[in-house]
């Protein structure tokens, strides 16, 4: 929202006019789990449940530095790639995954020393089709 409060204008009525137009411009259509009812709605919460539903999200990487978030990525990555159903999805995930590795070295993230190179695409695909033939 670039849209200044014209001069005059009480706040209450200029954000119900911005709603208003909205409305009209369909911008609260086919919204995401619309006409359904709130998850928990009802129930108790629980002192800082938000605290506790994004870390639940952020799958334990909250709080932590980049340079760790990026390792735990990392990883992740190189078991999607590694369970992946074709070599191209693999190599997707694989390449993907080297594109953040590679700007993560150019501009040094804060927290410890990253300790991770690009992932050797040719050598994950041959150790992907060394894990399928062994199960």
């Amino acid at each position: 929202m670039t849209q200044r409060k014209p001069p005059g204008m009480g706040f209450e009525s200029w954000i119900d006019k911005q709603i208003r137009e909205a409305q009209e411009r369909g911008e609260f259509d086919d919204l995401p789990s619309a006409g359904k009812p709130l998850p928990g709605m009802g129930e108790a919460l629980e002192e800082d449940w938000w605290i506790k539903k994004k870390v639940r999200e952020e799958e334990g990487t909250a709080g932590l530095p980049p340079s760790l978030v990026l390792r735990k990525q990392a990883e992740t990555a190189r078991a999607r790639a590694l369970a992946a159903t074709t070599d191209e999805e693999a190599r997707s995930i694989i390449e993907q995954m080297n594109a953040e590795i590679l700007d993560a070295l150019r501009k040094p993230l804060s927290g410890p020393p990253l300790n991770l190179m690009p992932f050797d695409v040719d050598a994950l695909l041959r150790e992907r089709k060394g894990t399928s033939r062994g199960q």
